[in-house]
């Protein structure tokens, strides 16, 4: 069964980027652009990964993140934060609201599908 990843991007270049490195490494990609949606999406989809940017229309990825960490159900989810302002401040953030992994965009395609595979191996031995 493919892995799937959840792709919350509101740059339309960039989702296409990650949904092609992904799928061509086997995975499953379901991508939304606004952030207003996401919550009611990720319970529907149950995904083993999700890709989170930092500025989304509609509702951040801070506040997105800090609701699914809120909820018991979504504690154990891997969640990769992208975001173009690789800032310090933005990096702290995202791991205060429990991110797993904080990525810059732009980023390296290998480093960015070897940081899903292992987040998703790392929760897959914690299961």
């Amino acid at each position: 069964m493919a892995r799937h990843a959840m792709l919350i991007e509101d740059e339309p270049h960039i989702t296409e980027a990650i949904r092609f490195l992904l799928t061509r490494d086997g995975w499953q990609v379901s991508a939304l652009a606004d952030g207003l949606e996401a919550e009611a999406a990720l319970r529907a989809a149950r995904p083993d990964l999700l890709i989170l940017d930092l500025m989304l229309p509609g509702r951040s990825g801070l506040e997105i993140l800090s609701a699914l960490r809120a909820d018991p159900g979504f504690a154990g989810l891997p969640v990769m934060m992208l975001t173009a302002k690789g800032q310090g401040r933005d990096r702290e953030a995202a791991e205060r609201a429990g991110a797993n992994l904080f990525m810059a965009k732009p980023f390296a395609n290998a480093e960015f599908v070897a940081a899903a595979r292992s987040l998703v191996s790392v929760e897959g031995q914690r299961a």
